[in-house]
């Protein structure tokens, strides 16, 4: 089903701002449907801007749990534009919380996923799933036989399972008014060639990294016939030392839909668009043998220190590459240094503006 993609007949209407989130009239599936939109982009040679949490909270601002239109957002504060990507996590959501792990309520994040489809947006969860052995959180690398636990056969599958379930139930819930299931960009196991999180290189073996998406992919699309995910594979980027790197854990062409990978600005600039340029070259070119879309999933520099990151370093990185979005990461209203997308006042604000202004970059 859809996983091997072929090249499409770029049509206008596929490619206007207000339709990159529509549906296809040749697409089997919602999840179908947003894939023929995004190769449509890329043939066009264009790029999405995303934010994560965009439209949940800002840099000194918080969703009210009465919000109704979602219209607040950082992004549109500065551009008068809100991204076309929104960005959400479902960490919480397998112990059955009722905010996730950044403290957002799940009904508001499905409504606003909704209303962000509506505009024409595009959205896309991680999970940040919390450690099923010991009871810590995503975060916590203490034992190396939690993914084995999990497998079948391991002593917490069935709990594990349960957990799957609400990721499940949850997605599924995601409908417009009329029914119809939103279509969501699914990054699950994400940065694993790294070792933060308990799901990473060195706390499993390649073949039960695997065997966890399989298991994933086949209660999800399988046993539940979910047909609104489009698969996503991102690993960390400062661990990508070579092509074999990148695909010595890759689940299989017959899950995955779009290869990417995350990479954030830590140093100077010159170290940072090097580090983006072998990653989206490896991925790049692993997504054409494959056959699959290509993106920067995250992205980022705190603070942003640099008045000119916008249209001197970050575009300059992409600009060149069929990635289908670019998504930074967020705007934390409880740590007043900690965002990645410009807010009214900022120094790179008028920079952000320009970009939001480049051909290339579609907004909404």
């Amino acid at each position: 089903m859809k996983k091997i993609l072929k090249p499409i007949t770029v049509i206008a209407a596929v490619v206007a701002m207000s339709s990159c989130g529509g549906r296809a009239e040749s697409a089997q599936t919602p999840a179908d449907a947003l894939i023929e939109d995004l190769n449509a982009l890329v043939e066009q040679e264009k790029i999405m801007y995303g934010h994560q949490d965009d439209l949940m909270y800002g840099h000194d601002w918080k969703l009210e749990d009465d919000a109704a239109d979602f219209s607040r957002s950082d992004v549109e504060a500065v551009s008068d534009k809100y991204p076309a990507v929104f960005g959400m996590d479902l960490g919480g959501i397998e112990l059955g919380w009722s905010h996730n792990l950044d403290k957002n309520d799940f009904d508001n994040m499905r409504a606003s996923a909704v209303a962000h489809h509506e505009r024409g947006g595009i959205v896309t969860f991680s999970w940040h799933p919390r450690n099923p052995l010991t009871g810590g959180d995503a975060w916590d690398v203490s034992s190396d036989q939690v993914v084995a636990s999990i497998l079948p056969g391991g002593e917490k599958h069935e709990y594990f399972m349960g957990w799957l379930k609400n990721a499940a139930d949850f997605m599924a819930s995601i409908k417009t008014a009329d029914g119809d299931l939103v279509p969501v960009i699914w990054r699950p196991w994400h940065e694993h060639t790294g070792s933060w999180f308990w799901w990473g290189q060195k706390l499993c073996t390649t073949e039960q990294y695997k065997a966890l998406w399989r298991m994933t992919y086949d209660y999800m699309v399988i046993e539940r016939g979910m047909t609104n995910l489009v698969w996503a594979y991102s690993p960390g980027a400062g661990e990508l030392s070579s092509p074999e790197a990148f695909a010595e854990r890759y689940p299989g062409d017959d899950i995955i839909d779009l290869v990417g990978f995350d990479c954030y600005h830590s140093g100077s600039r010159e170290d940072y668009m090097s580090k983006m340029k072998n990653a989206l070259d490896i991925t790049v070119d692993f997504a054409r043998e494959h056959g699959k879309l290509a993106a920067v999933t995250e992205t980022g520099h705190e603070g942003l220190k640099d008045p000119k990151w916008w249209t001197e370093v970050l575009y300059p990185a992409i600009k060149d590459y069929p990635v289908s979005y670019v998504l930074t990461w967020r705007n934390a209203c409880d740590q007043p240094t900690h965002y990645y997308a410009p807010f009214p006042g900022q120094e790179s604000a008028e920079d952000f503006k320009t970009f939001a202004e480049l051909p290339q970059i579609i907004m909404l």
